[in-house]
């Protein structure tokens, strides 16, 4: 099986390592030398510098791993070619030509993971099996916490080049944090409206919107709120759900899910597995995207979700520019 990494900043990166660690070798690269990161460790790999010479060689799977503004760039000569993506999100910046790359898949058979590796948290997984179940009744409402100082995120680089703080790259807090409009679907089904306020706060010199608060009614009848910044110190991901007959919280870091039920006795607690890391994830989206191109397994998260999830932060924008509820 041949992979193609499209990017090679630090998610394109940590994907390689992941990887190699799954004993994958036969990998190449396309880059455009504008990353901030060396490429020291492509030593042995090919790399090219033109994306129709890297899909010349027939990649099986291409992960798209470059700048949000560029993901279709990449995506659709890739499914044009055939290829199966491992595409990051959030899908792109826009819904310009989100058409042009569904209709590129449909033709050519290719199968879409978005990146959406929260899906893949035991906690997660866990409450999702917990809501199907009906023992904690209906879903009432929920609250998705997410603050992560954003000069700490990578700290060899200059946070300012990055593509999470530049526009022009599809940057700003709400798209590059934009994984709970995914989980909160996933959970509790389809967004009926948004509305929202943003703010640049000044203090990352920074000319994309830093923190934001978002509303959701859903469908089926619960609330939803999130909460985003580029701030918090230390950094703080969780999510509280209230139902009808209990609550649950979750800490995406820690990975301990806590469970109580409606008369507040009687708390469970389910931690994550010993040794639990952040880079669990990636390597559970990796081992299943390996079962999705070789056609034994389903995309866990699709491209539909994927434009789902994008229309969602989009209009999140909308509303904070506009000052308005927008439906969906």
């Amino acid at each position: 099986m041949i992979f193609l990494i499209a990017g090679f900043g630090s998610i394109g990166r940590r994907h390689f390592r992941n990887l190699r660690s799954l004993g994958e070798r036969n990998i190449l690269f396309y880059r455009t030398g504008l990353s901030q990161l060396a490429g020291e460790e492509l030593g042995g790999f090919t790399v090219e510098d033109d994306l129709g010479a890297a899909l010349a060689h027939k990649p099986d799977a291409v992960i798209v791993a470059n700048p949000t503004a560029l993901h279709l760039d990449v995506a659709i000569p890739a499914a044009k070619a055939g290829c199966h993506l491992l595409l990051e999100k959030p899908l792109s910046h826009s819904l310009e030509r989100i058409e042009e790359l569904e209709m590129a898949v449909r033709t050519n058979g290719s199968r879409v993971l978005l990146g959406f590796q929260y899906r893949f948290h035991p906690g997660l997984q866990k409450a999702i099996a917990l809501l199907s179940s009906g023992e904690l009744g209906k879903p009432l409402s929920a609250r998705a916490h997410w603050g992560e100082y954003l000069p700490g995120w990578h700290p060899r680089e200059d946070y300012r080049r990055g593509y999470s703080a530049r526009g022009e790259l599809g940057g700003g807090v709400v798209l590059t944090l934009s994984h709970p409009f995914d989980y909160l679907r996933w959970l509790l089904g389809e967004v009926d409206s948004v509305w929202a306020s943003t703010v640049r706060s000044g203090q990352l010199d920074i000319e994309v919107e830093d923190q934001a608060e978002i509303g959701l009614t859903f469908e089926r009848g619960p609330l939803g709120s999130i909460h985003l910044d580029y701030l918090q110190r230390p950094a703080a991901h969780w999510l509280e759900v209230t139902c009808a007959n209990g609550a649950f919280n979750l800490d995406f870091i820690n990975g301990l899910l806590r469970v109580t039920g409606a008369s507040g006795d009687g708390e469970q607690e389910f931690p994550a597995p010993a040794g639990f890391e952040r880079n669990d994830l990636f390597l559970a989206q990796m081992r299943h995207f390996i079962e999705v191109v070789s056609g034994r397994a389903d995309p866990l998260s699709t491209l539909a979700d994927g434009r789902r999830a994008l229309e969602l932060a989009l209009a999140a924008h909308t509303s904070a520019l506009e000052g308005r509820r927008v439906r969906l």
